[in-house]
């Protein structure tokens, strides 16, 4: 049975957050070995790499602690899990919209300077006046 150690190198995970998965419950205690270390069984593997890949998506630990429960009883009906994705999928896609506008701005403020001096740069003139700026950027 492989220790943490060798979960985290099959899985990319480190063992502080494989530790504090355990501690919030996203990974059920592990067995203990005759010295008391932690040994991990294929069914912890698979779990943890259901987990890295889901953060991975850009998944909540709330999200996915939901998602675990669910995969934890596989006759009942995937609306929950598709609301779940949906709702990242949503996400995801509002925060490429904020960062095409940003690459926007930032592209427009390079177009407009001139790379002559300090005091006629176009980047420093709209970063110390943000009503130049197209785009609101603000969070």
């Amino acid at each position: 049975m492989p220790s943490i150690g060798d979960l985290s190198k099959e899985t990319g995970v480190k063992i502080p957050t494989i530790r504090y998965y355990e501690e919030i419950g996203l990974l059920p205690p592990p067995a203990r070995s005759a010295g008391n270390q932690r040994v991990y069984d294929t069914a912890m593997l698979q779990r943890l790499a259901f987990i890295r890949h889901a953060r991975d998506l850009g998944f909540s630990l709330a999200d996915i602690q939901e998602l675990l429960g669910m995969s934890d009883d596989p006759d009942q009906s995937c609306a929950a899990a598709d609301v779940i994705a949906t709702r990242q999928l949503a996400s995801v896609k509002a925060r490429i919209a904020r960062l095409t506008a940003l690459q926007d701005e930032l592209q427009r403020m390079l177009d407009h300077c001139s790379c002559g001096t300090i005091a006629d740069c176009r980047v420093i003139e709209v970063l110390g006046n943000h009503d130049l700026c197209t785009h609101d950027h603000a969070e």
